[in-house]
């Protein structure tokens, strides 16, 4: 059994479009200021759906796995320049670090 499909309430939905565009390659099917949906290269579906107010348990997140520490660390660079506050990654259960998405939910990315 494979999941294929998450739904992740979020207050301001372009602006977690674009960001996951932007920086994890997700690629967007039509959208609107309440919903937009994103695939992935093996095709799971993310819904964005316009919540007024997010609150996510302080351990969720989202991930997205990279090939290497060197991937982890290029995205990790391109989020500090672009202005994201971020700690630099660390040896965790994995290289890893995490940000705070636009929309009020966190992403991990992560290299084992």
């Amino acid at each position: 059994m494979k999941m294929n499909h998450l739904n992740l309430a979020v207050t301001n939905v372009p602006a977690a479009a674009q960001f996951l565009e932007t920086y994890f390659g997700l690629r967007k099917q039509g959208g609107n200021q309440g919903l937009t949906v994103l695939f992935d290269d093996d095709n799971l579906v993310l819904a964005l759906m316009k919540a007024s107010q997010v609150s996510y348990p302080s351990t969720f997140h989202i991930g997205f796995a990279q090939e290497s520490a060197e991937c982890v660390n290029e995205i990790y660079q391109r989020l500090k320049n672009d202005g994201f506050e971020v700690k630099p990654p660390q040896r965790r259960h994995a290289w890893t670090f995490y940000v705070q998405a636009p929309g009020g939910f966190t992403v991990e990315v992560a290299s084992r």
